[in-house]
C-alpha cells in the first residue's frame, strides 16, 4: 500500500529537480552601454489604470522585487505616434540605462496602419540605442482574434536585435479575476506582467 503514496511522491520529486536544473537560462540580446535610469514607456498598462491601490502596477512591483528605482513614463491613451513625439522629454532626457517599451495597443483600438504603428515603434527604439540604452520591447496583441501584431513584434525584435516579452496580456482577456475591465489588469493582472518581465530586467542588471 505504501508504494501507492511513495512512487508518486518520487517522481514529483524528480520532476522538480529536472526543472530547476534543466530550466533555460534567461537570455538577453540587448545590453545596456551606458546610462543610469531604468524607465518603462508606455500607456496606460505602464500608468496601472483602474488600480485603486497605489503600488499594484508591474512598474511598482518590479522596482520592489530587483530594488531599482523605476521611472514610470507611462501615459494614459498614449499611441506610438504620441510616445514617439515625447520620447525627448520624457525618456531621452532622463538618462537612461534600461528602457521597458510597451505602446501598440490604443493604435490597434483607433485602427492606426499596422505599418505606422511598427515605423513609430522602431524608431522609438532607434532613438532609445541612440544614447546606447538596451530596451526591453513588450508586445501586445491588435485584436482578440488574431492579428499582423504577434509577427511584426517578432520581426521587429529580431531586426532591432531588442530583448522581447511577447504577448504581455496573454491569458488575462477574458478572465475577470484578473481584469478591472475589458483591457486594463487588476492588481493580480499587474502581478503576472511583472512576473514575465521579471526575468529579462534581473538579467540585465547583473
Amino acid at each position: 500500500m505504501r508504494l501507492r503514496f511513495i512512487i508518486p511522491a518520487v517522481i514529483a520529486f524528480v520532476i522538480s529537480l529536472a526543472i530547476i536544473f534543466l530550466r533555460p537560462e534567461t537570455a538577453v540580446v540587448d545590453l545596456p552601454e551606458k546610462g543610469t535610469n531604468i524607465i518603462a514607456f508606455g500607456d496606460s498598462l505602464v500608468t496601472g489604470y483602474g488600480l485603486t491601490t497605489v503600488g499594484d502596477d508591474f512598474v511598482s512591483l518590479l522596482s520592489k522585487r530587483t530594488g531599482s528605482q523605476i521611472i514610470n513614463a507611462g501615459l494614459n491613451g498614449d499611441t506610438t505616434g504620441s510616445a514617439l513625439s515625447r520620447l525627448e522629454k520624457d525618456v531621452l532626457s532622463q538618462d537612461p540605462r534600461i528602457v521597458i517599451v510597451l505602446l501598440g495597443g490604443n493604435d490597434a483600438l483607433r485602427h492606426v496602419p499596422v505599418e505606422e504603428t511598427f515605423r513609430n515603434l522602431g524608431a522609438i527604439i532607434d532613438g532609445i540605442h541612440a544614447k546606447g540604452s538596451a530596451v526591453i520591447l513588450v508586445g501586445v496583441k491588435g485584436s482578440f482574434f488574431g492579428d499582423k501584431y504577434d509577427n511584426e513584434f517578432d520581426r521587429l525584435a529580431d531586426a532591432k536585435k531588442v530583448n522581447y516579452i511577447p504577448d504581455i496580456l496573454k491569458g488575462l482577456f477574458g478572465h475577470a479575476d484578473l481584469m478591472t475591465d475589458a483591457i486594463h489588469p487588476n492588481a493580480r493582472g499587474h502581478a503576472i506582467m511583472a512576473d514575465r518581465i521579471e526575468p529579462v530586467l534581473k538579467k540585465l542588471l547583473e
